[in-house]
């Protein structure tokens, strides 16, 4: 069943369905990322799980450019987006020239395990707490 989000942005009527509580990844990867006006800003390309707690830390995102070898992708906090069932895809209350600053990672990369210092830098831009508290 789903019911209407109360916390969703202006413009993006969004849904949270509590007839699934779960998503298969390979859903997620590809699903358009859209800023709050609905404009379109790149595709998710994978998410960063944390390895012993199981939680969704980043989407990890492509945006707008050409994606060849050493392509940047851009991890956004999960707790930013929100799913928009009009838009179909995920809205982040962000603007473009805040996702082309945020820290990136190599494309090439992304199969990696992101270090303490990258991950600092990157709850430090999007001003989230770090998953292993203060």
């Amino acid at each position: 069943m789903a019911a209407p989000d109360e916390n969703a942005p202006d413009g993006a009527r969004q849904m949270v369905d509590y007839g699934h509580e779960m998503i298969s990844s390979l859903r997620v990867e590809g699903t358009p990322v859209f800023d709050g006006s609905g404009d379109k800003l790149g595709t998710v390309h994978s998410l960063m799980i944390g390895k012993t707690d199981g939680q969704v830390r980043y989407a990890v995102v492509l945006f707008g450019r050409t994606f060849g070898f050493h392509s940047h992708v851009y991890p956004i906090p999960w707790q930013l987006l929100r799913y928009s069932v009009d838009l179909g895809g995920y809205v982040v209350d962000l603007t473009r020239k805040q996702l082309e600053e945020a820290p990136s990672l190599r494309l090439d990369d992304t199969d990696r395990p992101i270090g303490r210092e990258q991950e600092e830098a990157m709850t430090s831009y999007w001003k989230v707490m770090p998953w292993w508290g203060l």
